[in-house]
This record gives structure tokens, sequence and C-alpha cells, in this order.
């Protein structure tokens, strides 16, 4: 009986042990095929994001094309131009319809990706670097954009620090050697403008109005918004600049002339320093959606004549478009 009892017990604990290493192998095996699976999942999204970085390379030379036979056709920068049209959500198969033998449009078993993006005009925006002129704070320009933060509500305490904190960081930048810690650094993006003194709101307020050029830029006056005209022509009401607007799509300003005759009322006139019908500096987004993924990405691009040449580019977070603010 003692014998068989043991039998008994050894019988158990060896089922125990076969049950343990067939859960521990399962659980390996499990995990080994998680990480698997893992793995490749990282490289096709790896996979996926390098192609539709290319292909949205392939969009931004389209954009400097565009902008380029612009330039070769003259005349004023206005919105009706052909680099003004966005490119609506478009499936990207139907760019290769001119090649016969391509059939992937009507294979619906292959995913799909659809290309969208535009051209803005960034002198459309009052430019936060013409604060500075020759290392002082610019007359003309600060009244311009005190009438901006007036309209906007914004406190104009914010604006005096941002445009003498400016002041010093041109000026720092321009001095080689060890620079004062205290002296705010130079932004390159108008989302660090927070360096200089405005708050959160008031950037996120000022945003769909200024930008960050390299160089000190005029206001075209066929591209920008009633309120960025508002703002950078002296005496100009927002009633003028509402019918500015309107005057302008049907028929563009080809000189600064013809936009001179809307505002001769106004009390000072139009500035060629600081009025133009035409733009050197473009801004481009590029948008891919291939099932749940999208890339986007902005550049920035500068025309002089017909070179057409990329300043900087980026990626972020998919952003949406808004053509009042053009």
């Amino acid at each position: 009986m003692k014998r068989d009892f043991l039998c008994a017990g050894q019988a158990g604990a060896a089922l125990l042990t076969a049950m343990l290493t067939v859960a521990l192998v399962a659980s390996l095996a499990a995990a080994t095929l998680w990480q698997q699976w893992r793995s490749a999942e990282v490289e096709a999204a790896e996979r996926s994001r390098a192609q539709a970085l290319w292909v949205l390379t392939g969009a931004l030379d389209w954009a400097r094309l565009i902008l380029r036979e612009d330039a070769r056709s003259g005349g004023a920068d206005h919105l009706a131009e052909p680099w003004a049209v966005p490119l609506e959500e478009a499936r990207l198969s139907t760019f290769l319809a001119a090649d016969k033998n391509n059939n992937a449009d009507s294979d619906n078993t292959l995913p799909q990706a659809f290309l969208s993006g535009w051209i803005s005009d960034l002198q459309a925006r009052l430019n936060v670097f013409n604060l500075v002129d020759n290392g002082k704070v610019s007359e003309p320009a600060m009244h311009a954009f005190a009438k901006l933060f007036d309209l906007l509500g914004l406190p104009p305490g914010e604006l005096t620090a941002l445009a003498e904190n400016l002041r010093l960081a041109l000026a720092a930048s321009s001095v080689s050697g060890t620079a004062d810690p205290r002296t705010p650094l130079l932004p390159q993006r108008v989302d660090q403008l927070v360096w200089l003194g405005l708050s959160p709101a008031t950037l996120q307020a000022l945003r769909p109005h200024i930008t960050l050029l390299p160089a000190r830029t005029t206001v075209n006056l066929n591209t920008a918004s009633a309120t960025v005209l508002f703002a950078c022509i002296p005496s100009l009401d927002m009633a003028q600049a509402q019918r500015m607007v309107s005057t302008r799509q049907t028929s563009h300003f080809k000189t600064l002339t013809d936009a001179a005759r809307l505002v001769t009322d106004a009390a000072e006139p139009l500035n060629p320093a600081q009025h133009s019908v035409d733009t050197h500096f473009f801004e481009v987004r590029g948008r891919l959606r291939q099932e749940q993924a999208v890339v986007e990405e902005r550049s920035v691009l500068q025309r002089n004549g017909l070179e057409v040449k990329t300043l900087w580019r980026d990626h972020g977070p998919p952003e949406r478009h808004n053509p009042s603010l053009q």
C-alpha cells in the first residue's frame, strides 16, 4: 500500500512537472511570436513613413516647379493664381493615370494612399523680425503690431517686451564670443516667440497673422487678410480693409497704385518699404494619409527670380488647414 502511494505521488509530480514545462514553453513561444510580430509592425511602420516622406519630397518639388513657372509668367502674386489653389485630398494612384500599365487604382485589395496639400503666402502676414531695423526698434513695424494687438485685445506690454527682447537677441547673435546668459535666444519658429515674452494665449491669437522670415519683408496686399491689411496700413479702418479684400476678389492689385486708390482717404499713403503686390516667401504643406497613418510636412521656400530654394522642412502633428486665414 505504501509503495502504491509513493508511485502515485511520483506520477503526480511528474505530470505536474510536465504541465509546468509545457506552460513555460508555450509562454516562451508566445513571447517570441509577440516580439517577432512587434518587430514586423515597427519595420512596416518605418517603411511606410519613409515611403510617405519620399512622396512628400516629390510633392515639394512639384510645388517648387509651380512657383518657378509662376515667376516665369511675371506680374503680381495673388490668390487666383495656380499656386494658391489647394490640392484637395486625392487618391495617390490617380496621379499615375498617364501610365497605361498601372492598374493599382482598380485593385481594391491594395492599401490606398491619399495626398493633399497647399501653398500659402508668408508675406500675407506680419514679419516679427521687421520689429527691429539696424539694431533699433522700428516705429512703422511697432505701429502695425500695435494695431494688431489692439484689434485682438492683447496686452500691449507683451508687444513692448517682444520688441525689446528681439532687439537684444539680434544684437547678441551678431556678436561673436560668449553671449550673456540673460539674453534671450533668437527664435527660429513662431512657437519659440514665448522666449521673447509672449504668453501662450497671446501667441495662439497672433499665430494666423504673423510669421518669422530671415529678412525684412513687405506685406502682399493681394493675399493678406483684412486683419493684416488693417494692421499694416496706417489710418486704415477695418471697413476699408474688408473693402480691399472684396475688391481684389474681382480684380487683383497689379501695382501699389491700384491698391492706393482704395485708401485715398488714409492719412498716410502706401509705403513700398512696407507694402507690395508680390511675394518671395511661401509655405508649403503636404499631407499623406494611408489607412490610419497620417504624415504631414511643412516647408518654407524662398523665391528669387526663377530660383526657388528650400529654407527648412519639418514634420509635425497634422493640422487642419483654414482657408479663411489666407
